[in-house]
């Protein structure tokens, strides 16, 4: 860690938005939970510590403090990030009581945190395991748990030279894990306070889908029926989420071939190099939800979302969802297409996201590698829209309950 903190405090100096952002906050950070320390010593406060990595793990977290704060639960919660872009995203989120980094895990810092905190307990997300952190707080004997955590063979905890890492794992009261694999793979090394409770984001998009609003813009360019056209017909809508370049290439092709398709398109970053390549993909055939009127929204192929915070809502609208990322580090949310019941493709990097395998062994889903492999598949999903949305959407129902469980255990 130390030689981790330098390297961030390298890349600022020279400029890295997200490192500055980083370092900026752990300035901060002591500032801010001094109002935590004076509200325990003071009121006779108890906080609750959540940790999360980055925005994907807040996701899940969420429903297990949205759950507190409805109970009316007596206890504060601190909520930390540590990845700069879930804390500038989520900094202001008001049904915790408190937002902020988590301090850079020195022995020093660890022990300050605590002292200063005294929680009661402390809630990780999936992949966050803070050897200094878990040390402590088992040694004070703090009751720690993991949610919706999954394990693979293939992580350092299970490799022949991983037994110090290993040993963190015990440090845990209880693991929350997503699927029998991870709770037999725990047991074959002697750790079985285990449960297996599922993930707690498939009740966190199906709440989302149930408080969804109609945007009126998109329902309009999705029902437009050119009054012209000899034979008008409502065209067929592929939705594509938190898009890159290499799945924007695969999306234009097809529709140069499919005129019988119109593309609502989310990328996942919304800078003006970003869009200006959009524009020279689509060769002008679209038009940006900022500019969008009732007029022009009809006369196009393409509506580009070039807003924030609007992708779970959209997806309402699609007969086949395809969700992006596949061909870089990993794909992105499937679960907030697949709550619609539409279904839903996406590139070949999956391997690591349960959901996406569990789409894919309900005959919802289907991973494309290349650009016939796009074109078969994205055929075959618009020709069976309707088979494979059900087929989504069940699995979505099948996994519903890991709030309730984990809440009822812990709480």
């Amino acid at each position: 860690m130390f030689f981790y903190f330098w390297i961030v405090r390298l890349a600022a100096a020279f400029g890295h938005r997200k490192a500055k952002l980083m370092i900026q906050g752990q300035r901060e950070v002591w500032e801010q939970l001094a109002s935590v320390r004076e509200g325990r010593e003071r009121k006779g406060e108890r906080w609750i510590w959540f940790h999360v990595s980055s925005v994907g793990e807040f996701e899940q977290a969420r429903p297990i403090l949205e759950q507190l704060r409805a109970t009316g639960n007596p206890y504060k919660v601190l909520l930390t990030f540590f990845s700069p872009s879930g804390y500038e995203m989520r900094k202001n989120y008001n049904q915790v009581d408190k937002v902020t980094y988590l301090p850079f895990a020195t022995r020093k810092n660890v022990r300050r945190f605590l002292d200063t905190v005294q929680p009661a307990m402390a809630i990780f997300v999936k992949y966050e395991f803070w050897p200094a952190y878990l040390k402590q707080l088992k040694k004070f004997e703090i009751p720690t748990y993991i949610i919706a955590a999954i394990f693979r063979e293939t992580q350092l905890f299970f490799k022949p030279w991983g037994g110090w890492y290993r040993r963190l794992l015990h440090c845990f009261t209880k693991l929350y894990v997503q699927d029998e694999a991870s709770k037999d793979l725990l047991a074959r090394y002697g750790i079985t306070n285990v449960s297996v409770a599922g993930d707690t984001r498939f009740d966190r998009v199906t709440r989302i889908a149930k408080e969804a609003k109609e945007i009126e813009l998109a329902q309009l360019f999705c029902n437009y029926v050119d009054s012209l056209d000899p034979q008008p017909q409502k065209k067929k809508i592929i939705v594509a989420g938190s898009s890159w370049p290499q799945d924007e290439e695969l999306l234009a092709r097809y529709l140069q071939e499919r005129d019988d398709v119109r593309l609502i398109l989310v990328p996942h970053e919304i800078h003006e190099e970003h869009l200006h390549g959009i524009f020279q993909q689509f060769q002008g055939q679209l038009v940006r939800f900022t500019r969008a009127t009732y007029n022009n929204i009809g006369q196009t192929r393409v509506l580009l979302l070039d807003t924030m915070g609007m992708l779970s809502s959209i997806y309402r609208y699609a007969d086949v969802a395809y969700i992006g990322g596949g061909f870089g580090e990993g794909i992105h949310n499937t679960l907030e297409a697949a709550v619609w019941g539409v279904p839903v493709l996406f590139g070949p990097k999956f391997h690591k996201f349960r959901e996406a395998k569990g789409l894919l062994a309900a005959g919802a889903s289907f991973s494309v590698t290349d650009y016939e492999s796009f074109k078969q598949h994205m055929d075959e999903a618009l020709d069976h829209a309707e088979t494979m949305g059900k087929a989504a959407k069940d699995y979505v129902n099948s996994e519903l309950g890991a709030t309730e469980k984990i809440y009822n255990e812990i709480f």
